[in-house]
């Protein structure tokens, strides 16, 4: 740790071996876990919480003040969790008092040029593609993906095992195992091939299919479809999951399936 051409504010608290290469600045109120590397020309402003064994790319920006003109100065957190690697020029800014904080889990990787706004909750797992830009108070819930490119409006939900294609404009919550594509934003089925490598069985993948069948495909109302599902189809840990993330929705889901636009499952 005892790199000449870095700044490490004496207040801050940094683990025994953590590696911080030359050229990075790191201000007080900082904590950071054992086994972090933080690589050159990296900042690291007051309000930093990084875990164990992470990884963080030049250029990277941790715990800036949030881009809200409501924000005061107020005390608040960007809290990283552990094993995550975060690329070249990503920023997370720090938390509002709305919440204050903002959180990216453990294991997640954040590639080139992300941006987190205050506020927002980045669950395990979650894979932000090169240039993804995350407005304020966004819930990116966990194994979630979203390719390059994409920018998502704050205070959007984003459900667990979702995949969003590149260059998308995210203006709707994204209910959870789905796939989501094309302007606007639509449904293009469920996350088959993600949700087979974390170990979900053929049957529980069809059980899901045939759910946002309801909601997706068959041209209901989501209310109406909601009840159908209650109605016709047995309670599972994922059927409910799935009902609970619309029924709280307050920005509505994307779109559905358009028979002149085809879909994919």
């Amino acid at each position: 740790m005892n790199q000449p051409l870095a700044y490490v504010h004496p207040q801050a608290k940094i683990a025994k071996n953590v590696v911080i290469e030359p050229f990075v600045n790191i201000e007080k109120n900082v904590e950071i876990g054992e086994g972090t590397w933080i690589g050159s020309n990296v900042t690291i402003m007051e309000g930093a919480r990084i875990g164990k064994n992470c990884k963080i790319f030049p250029g990277a920006v941790i715990a800036a003040i949030p881009q809200d003109m409501k924000f005061s100065g107020e005390d608040t957190l960007a809290r990283i969790g552990d094993n995550t690697t975060i690329r070249e020029f990503v920023t997370v800014n720090r938390g509002t008092k709305v919440s204050g904080e903002t959180v990216v889990g453990n294991n997640c990787l954040l590639m080139a040029y992300v941006h987190v706004a205050h506020d927002c909750v980045v669950g395990n797992n979650v894979i932000l593609g090169n240039g993804v830009q995350l407005g304020g108070h966004i819930i990116v819930d966990e194994w979630a993906i979203i390719s390059g490119l994409s920018a998502v409006h704050q205070f959007v939900n984003i459900g667990a095992h979702c995949m969003i294609s590149g260059g998308s404009l995210v203006r709707k919550d994204v209910p959870p195992y789905t796939k989501a594509a094309r302007e606007p934003l639509s449904y293009v089925g469920v996350n088959s091939i993600g949700l087979r490598r974390r170990g979900f069985s053929n049957e529980k993948i069809s059980e899901i299919q045939e759910i946002y069948r309801y909601i997706f495909v068959r041209n209901l109302n989501v209310s109406k479809a909601l009840d159908m599902i209650e109605r016709d189809l047995p309670a599972t840990p994922e059927r409910d999951e799935i009902l609970s993330f619309i029924n709280r929705s307050s920005r509505g889901v994307m779109k559905g399936y358009s028979r002149s636009r085809g879909i994919g499952e």
